[in-house]
């Protein structure tokens, strides 16, 4: 047994829970019909080839925690040679994502219903141009910090795996956790923070997608925006 098999050497689950309500029928009938054509290889099972997923894509994104699927599909609609990987454990967004992408007729997108992590060390070095987090769990007490997806080994992870002139975007409505973020980023080798001119940290760039988590403004400050290249 492999290390990353070992639970005592698993990462600590960065996510809280996988399921709510029922899934209504139709999206339940997605997981049979939709999900298997568009499942990522087992990231278990051994590398992970984005040309193989893919061979025509012009550039590869991953999404890590996509939640409802809304800001995944509509960057697919708007970059149909671009593939989309998606991962997301919490299985009510996995329902709500397949109903995206049957409604879009999107064929650019791929999906692990599981942890993001994963998927990450199964894949090459230089393999995406940008990764995407959007809102992830913020784990705001202390002593659950060491949960939060963020952290120095998944930074460099990222750093790993983008191309050079990739690019990195974190957003989060929690100041803490934005600053925790910004701190780990920053003393990451290879990542360099592309800052606005107005170094306005609250301006949305101009392709961000506005989503209904989002405007739920479930956090304590408005949407904070990181984004960083890789050099």
């Amino acid at each position: 047994m492999s290390s990353s098999d070992d639970p005592a050497h698993r990462p600590l689950r960065s996510f809280g829970r996988i399921k709510s309500r029922a899934i209504k029928p139709r999206q339940a009938a997605l997981f049979d019909s939709l999900l298997p054509a568009i499942t990522v290889p087992d990231p278990k099972a051994g590398p992970i080839d984005p040309k193989a997923l893919m061979p025509e894509a012009a550039a590869v994104w991953l999404e890590i925690g996509f939640g409802g699927g809304e800001h995944l599909a509509e960057q697919a609609a708007r970059h149909p040679d671009t593939l989309m990987i998606g991962c997301e454990p919490f299985l009510n967004g996995v329902a709500s994502a397949l109903r995206h992408i049957e409604e879009g007729g999107l064929k650019n997108i791929r999906l692990h219903a599981d942890d993001a992590r994963d998927v990450m060390t199964a894949l090459p070095d230089a393999s995406l141009d940008r990764v995407m987090i959007l809102f992830p769990d913020p784990w705001h007490k202390a002593r659950h910090n060491k949960r939060r997806l963020i952290q120095d080994e998944t930074a460099a992870e990222i750093a790993r795996l983008l191309k050079p002139g990739g690019g990195l975007r974190f957003v989060t409505d929690w100041k803490d956790y934005a600053e925790w973020a910004l701190e780990k980023f920053e003393r990451t080798p290879g990542l360099v923070r592309q800052v606005d001119p107005s170094d306005d940290w609250f301006k949305a760039p101009a392709d961000h997608v506005v989503t209904r988590y989002e405007e739920k403004k479930l956090g304590d400050t408005p949407p904070i925006f990181l984004d960083f290249r890789r050099v």
